[in-house]
């Protein structure tokens, strides 16, 4: 029995050992310094990106012949002021701040194949693509980042979700349409709930047509006015061909606005407002300066499809006490 129990003991010593030589923690050896996540990567070889967020929305931007473009929106032009500075920084990325090599930091990191902030796909003109995850910041302009295929996870230094919006409007000119203020002579504006004509003369004061005899026009409420709807800022580029879900046919509200320059040319500049969407209230618009459908968001266009004539006549004023005896 002593015998039996000494080689049973020492198969028991023999398991003790092997499992402390195969779970014993060892030191991380972090890749050499300054060595890049992406060896070899050439900013000018990327031909599209794809930028997908944690709530679902996904932008693709691809390289065109003039400059990138959003290809879901017909090619609509994106700012290269955009595009290039996150060209820039994966190029620039370094693994020499490793964090951690285990799968199971990269949920709680936010660097997990279906748990992240950002999923940066990028294109080579050979038609490769790969995968970067941004995480979770570690102090100020520092994000952990993992590459597609590691479970290597890193600190990146001047990266931040900021600079992959997952949307159209993070990559190019929300402005859609200006017209210039100190030029604007007249105003246009038909609804529902009628037509709406307005002039400026000469020296900068605003009138209202269609007055009544005893009604007097309130100048603040038409300079207000005329200044909002004449600047169109929008929250997504559609593409150039019109659906019928877009309700163009039977506009909401549509503008008119003309503005003189200084040679004395008159310029007219129209847009209309169609249907509504029923996910985010936003609004389909389409304008003279532009061969792009737009969607603006609800609240820059609620006042073209309410506005009456009375919201723009000044109060009668309340009487004194005096003249009320």
């Amino acid at each position: 029995m002593n015998r039996k129990n000494q080689i049973l003991a020492g198969f028991l010593a023999l398991q003790v050992v092997l499992v402390a030589v195969i779970f014993w923690p060892r030191p991380v050896a972090a890749p050499p310094s300054g060595g890049s996540l992406f060896p070899g990567l050439d900013a000018s070889k990327i031909t599209a990106l794809t930028i997908r967020d944690a709530d679902g929305r996904q932008v693709r931007l691809a390289r065109g012949q003039d400059g990138w473009v959003l290809p879901q929106a017909d090619d609509y032009p994106c700012l290269a002021t955009r595009v290039q500075p996150l060209l820039d920084k994966l190029v620039s990325l370094k693994a020499d701040r490793l964090v951690t090599q285990t799968r199971a930091s990269h949920k709680q990191l936010k660097v997990g194949d279906e748990d992240y902030q950002r999923q940066i796909e990028y294109e080579l003109a050979d038609g490769t693509r790969h995968k970067l995850y941004l995480g979770v910041a570690a102090g100020y302009q520092a994000t952990h980042v993992r590459a597609e295929g590691s479970d290597d996870v890193y600190l990146a230094s001047g990266l931040s979700v900021a600079d992959a919006p997952a949307q159209p409007s993070g990559w190019v000119d929300t402005l859609y349409l200006s017209v210039p203020q100190d030029q604007l002579v007249a105003l246009m504006v038909e609804n529902a709930n009628g037509t709406l004509e307005f002039g400026r003369d000469d020296a900068g004061v605003w009138t209202m047509r269609g007055l009544a005899a005893n009604e007097t026009a309130d100048e603040e409420s038409i300079t207000a006015f005329a200044s909002q709807v004449t600047s169109v800022s929008m929250i997504q580029p559609l593409g150039k061909t019109e659906q019928e879900s877009y309700g163009l046919k039977t506009p909401g509200a549509a503008v008119t606005a003309k503005a003189r320059s200084q040679d004395g040319t008159v310029k007219s500049y129209t847009y209309r407002v169609g249907a509504q969407a029923s996910q985010d209230n936003s609004y389909v618009v389409i304008s003279s300066e532009s061969p792009y459908y737009v969607r603006v968001a609800g609240f820059a266009v609620e006042d073209l499809l309410r506005k009456r004539h009375s919201d723009f006549l000044q109060l009668p004023e309340a009487p004194t006490p005096a003249q009320s005896q």
